[in-house]
């Protein structure tokens, strides 16, 4: 009696183990599917670049730098695969685009041009999935760090080799708050 009695505690041991594992998997997959929405997104933004560039440098082409600057970051964008590093270059790209909408702002020819029109309300699409992505990346990964850091699944994350995602986050310059001043 006292055989079976232990056996069946170590078979409830094993099947909380088996659950917590799976749970850990699941979790870990979900990462993975939230990291490849992210991902599709910024596919997205990076393939407007192109357009948004020439036809900016139609209006500006001595602006050369910034569009340079913008060009060399997007294929390095493309090319990373850490998320930390990643997250730092699209921060960079944001800002890139930024200051080629601002050089657009200077001439009111292209600003009225429906290509331009159409490529701004694409980007801010782009912008605003992006931002979705991110939330649901970042909330996945809250989940599953949660999961692995918690007593007692931590003990299963540790034997099966689960090591925390690292988060999406904006560049601390992102998290300033802007100065704005009317005065000229």
């Amino acid at each position: 009696m006292g055989l079976l009695i232990l056996l069946a505690i170590v078979v409830v041991i094993a099947l909380w183990a088996v659950s917590i594992y799976n749970g850990l998997v699941r979790r870990k997959n979900v990462v993975a599917e939230a990291w490849s929405g992210i991902d599709a997104q910024l596919k997205r933004r990076a393939d407007l670049i192109p357009n948004l560039v020439e036809t900016v440098k139609g209006y500006a082409g001595h602006e050369r730098e910034t569009f340079d600057e913008l060009a060399k970051l997007r294929s390095q964008g493309q090319a990373q695969a850490d998320v930390a590093q990643r997250a730092q270059t699209e921060q960079a790209i944001t800002a890139a685009i930024g200051r080629v909408l601002a050089v657009a702002e200077a001439y009111p020819q292209l600003r009225a041009s429906e290509n331009f029109q159409s490529l701004q309300k694409d980007l801010a699409d782009v912008e605003d999935q992006i931002q979705l992505a991110r939330r649901y990346y970042n909330g996945a990964v809250r989940d599953f760090n949660v999961m692995i850091q918690q007593f007692p699944s931590n003990f299963v994350a540790n034997w099966g080799g689960f090591t925390p995602a690292p988060f999406f986050q904006a560049d601390e310059t992102d998290r300033a708050v802007p100065k704005v001043s009317f005065q000229t």
